[in-house]
């Protein structure tokens, strides 16, 4: 009887353990996840698995077939999804700095105005958060855009390679791949687009590039669950940022890029995990410009369901 017991007991614990799953994008946010990866963060009786995506229609596979009920999404996709009728809701953005333009030689370079009659490179095609972002402080400087710069667009890898064969002057791009670029060449990063964009936004954290959404039914039926998976990647966040060499061997596991690279590069990445209640404001004007500047990528606003109140 004393066995049937403790079976029984054990059967009862392991139902106590919900599993959850969050996808996440396979990139530089592998870092802000290793601390779930790593099963170093109190998950609160929450088996919380991490999944990846490569590419958006990926995400959106895994949410709709309820293989993932969070997803780590840019925060523009995520947007663009809720337009679309995904019913998501974002709980907070944790990714805040990662776009920067490199020159060759960074004495032809003293400000934005210096790119008039320039080719900028940047990666996948027109409407990317750099690219827009680019497009727009150039207009603040008095720039027009296709007209005074001309822009063309490559996936990142290349463009890093044709940078390190000299082929190209200019691009903007997002980390580790502007630390990609530069690196045994003669050049340089000269502009930090986030600087740029709190100099116009009085942003206090940077950009919101990219944050944690939840399924609509999964906050509906479990708030609690919810607010616990907030918390434990909240403290993944946080100790990947204060573990990062141990946080980088083990996205090193995921990635192909070299740790030393990696760990240049986070001195450019910004990873902080900031509720929407205390950054919904900065989110709302980032993407009014987005939609603004590239009404195309960004055809709709979401209204104030979008967030999580």
């Amino acid at each position: 009887m004393k066995k049937v017991a403790i079976s029984i007991t054990f059967i009862l614990l392991a139902l106590l353990v919900f599993p959850v799953s969050i996808t996440n994008p396979m990139g530089p946010t592998v870092i802000p996840v290793t601390g779930l990866l790593n099963r170093v963060v109190d998950s609160k009786g929450i088996s919380i698995e991490v999944s990846f995506w490569k590419d958006e229609s990926e995400a959106v596979a895994l949410l709709v077939s309820d293989r993932a009920d969070f997803a780590v999404l840019p925060v523009t996709v995520g947007a663009n999804l809720y337009a679309q009728g995904m019913e998501l809701k974002l709980l907070g953005v944790h990714e805040w700095k990662a776009f920067y333009l490199i020159v060759d030689d960074s004495s032809k370079f003293r400000d934005l105005t210096s790119l008039k009659g320039k080719e900028v490179y940047s990666p996948h095609g027109r409407g990317q958060t750099v690219d827009v972002l680019l497009r727009y402080l150039l207009v603040v400087n008095g720039l027009i855009p296709d007209k005074d710069v001309k822009f063309y667009y490559l996936p990142p890898q290349e463009i890093v390679s044709l940078f390190k064969a000299g082929k190209i002057e200019y691009a903007a791009l997002p980390e580790p791949f502007s630390t990609l670029a530069i690196t045994g060449t003669h050049g340089d990063i000269v502009l930090d687009f986030q600087e740029e964009w709190n100099k116009i936004s009085n942003s206090k954290y940077g950009l919101p590039i990219a944050g944690l959404f939840v399924k609509k039914e999964i906050l509906e039926r479990d708030p609690d669950l919810v607010e616990k998976v907030e918390q434990a990647f909240s403290e993944s966040v946080t100790w990947a940022n204060t573990n990062l060499d141990e946080a980088l061997k083990i996205t090193n596991e995921y990635l192909t890029i070299p740790i030393p690279v990696l760990k240049e590069a986070m001195n450019r990445l910004k990873f902080e995990y900031i509720p929407i209640s205390q950054c919904e404001n900065e989110v709302i004007f980032f993407l009014n410009t987005m939609h603004e500047f590239y009404p195309e990528g960004l055809p709709l606003l979401p209204d104030g369901g979008f967030y999580y109140k």
